[in-house]
């Protein structure tokens, strides 16, 4: 009986350090300080040094490069990194799905129609961006479709998030509306552009970065759903100074390692009102002297925002292996 051929490259000579640029899955190119860029390649026992993702390199990480003996170029290292944005991944056989590293700003792009954005979609969003520390805003796209009753959604929307502290936007990459403004808000920055599919990401950006050609989808009338147009995730060059990083439209946002007792945490205004609960492990789900419970009620805290908190400590719960969390009223 033959032994198997070992296949395993060792890379040996040092590059240097680059940014991840592009993920297609099998290769990532990464452009070097000098600005050339490498098409790279991990080894194949790479993804089991504990890491449990989908995709142990992101774009946006800061990496090494060596290369071997075939002449192909590794990466061979990754520097720390100062934040990501993480969701569950839909592939059950891994545990969840860095979505970018090292940004300065993560922008959720919604629709209020065709397809229409979840606020729990939202929420779950902006709480995983306030847990892995990255800066959020919120950008709602195809204003010129809108209606009277739209806008007055719009502004609603608006008024919510922005009392919380987050920027929110209201754009329409087809008639230009606001793209301005948003050029501006993401001038000099590493900028994530996440959303739904369909929400209009890659018209977005095409209107953000003349000549960037980016393939833009149709919206299904059956499902008033879009179609998955970015393919893998890619850090595009803006003409005043910035980098914005398209990735493929997410379906769902799945929360991933938040502990029942931080989940409060990551939703400032609940946060904020919790400081005044009677027992500071209080979950905001009936127990006695709660103060959040009573925000709620009062409107100060939104019902939405309430339910989209109770979804994700359901969710961090079951996992936590406590029981499920019911809406108390």
């Amino acid at each position: 009986m033959s032994k198997k051929k070992n296949n395993t490259v060792t890379p040996s000579r040092y590059i240097g350090e680059g940014r991840v640029i592009k993920n297609t899955g099998s290769a990532y190119s990464v452009r070097m300080d000098d600005g050339t860029v490498l098409n790279c390649r991990i080894k194949g026992n790479f993804r089991i040094k504990g890491i449990r993702t989908t995709n142990p390199v992101a774009v946006g990480d800061i990496v090494s490069i060596s290369e071997a003996a075939d002449d192909a170029d590794y990466i061979t290292a990754i520097a720390p990194r100062k934040n990501y944005i993480i969701r569950r991944a839909s592939n059950l056989s891994k545990e969840s799905h860095i979505l970018a590293s090292n940004l300065d700003l993560a922008i959720l792009v919604a629709t209020l129609r065709d397809p229409l954005t979840p606020t729990t979609f939202i929420d779950r969003f902006l709480a995983t961006a306030e847990a892995y520390n990255v800066p959020a805003a919120i950008v709602f796209n195809k204003k010129d479709m809108w209606d009277n009753d739209d806008m007055m959604l719009a502004d609603a929307l608006s008024n919510l998030y922005s009392s919380i502290g987050y920027k929110v936007l209201a754009v329409s990459a087809v008639s230009g509306d606001g793209i301005r403004n948003l050029a501006e808000m993401i001038e000099g920055k590493i900028t994530l552009l996440a959303g739904n599919s369909g929400v209009g990401k890659s018209s977005l950006i095409n209107a953000l970065i003349p000549g960037a050609g980016l393939k833009t989808g149709e919206i299904s009338d059956l499902h008033h759903t879009g179609t998955h147009t970015t393919t893998f995730s890619e850090m595009l060059s803006l003409p005043d100074g910035g980098e914005i990083i398209d990735i493929p439209g997410v379906r769902g946002f799945g929360t991933i390692d938040f502990r029942p007792e931080e989940v409060g945490h990551f939703f400032p205004e609940i946060f904020s009102f919790s400081k005044d609960c009677r027992y500071s492990d209080c979950k905001h789900t009936g127990e006695p002297g709660c103060a959040v419970i009573p925000a709620v009620e009062n409107h100060y805290i939104s019902e939405s925002r309430y339910a989209s908190y109770l979804s994700i400590l359901e969710e961090a719960s079951e996992k936590d292996g406590a029981d499920k969390y019911r809406k108390p009223f």
